[in-house]
């Protein structure tokens, strides 16, 4: 079983290229398969994000206590990155 903070991890990168490329009909169903795992797999609810400097902090719900967890920028944005580098990899589907 992978772990909580892996979720996150996966969630937040598609919720950012998903925000990024909203006509991209793959990466909404991809945030919304990974969204529907975070409650229903891991039991996580009331999620913000917030994007600072040099990182995004998350917090989040599982039960009742409240958790908080951290990422580098350059670590979730790296794959909207190599997206916008290279849009002929990545066509919109």
């Amino acid at each position: 079983m992978r772990s909580v903070q892996d979720a996150i991890y996966n969630w937040l990168t598609i919720k950012v290229v998903a925000e990024a490329r909203f006509d991209d009909q793959a990466a909404q169903e991809t945030y919304e398969l990974f969204d529907d795992m975070l409650r229903n797999d891991y039991g996580i609810s009331k999620v913000m994000v917030e994007k600072l400097e040099d990182m995004y902090f998350i917090t989040y719900e599982i039960g009742e206590q409240t958790k908080t967890t951290r990422f580098p920028l350059e670590l979730i944005d790296c794959y909207l990155d190599q997206m916008n580098r290279e849009p002929e990899k990545f066509k919109n589907y």
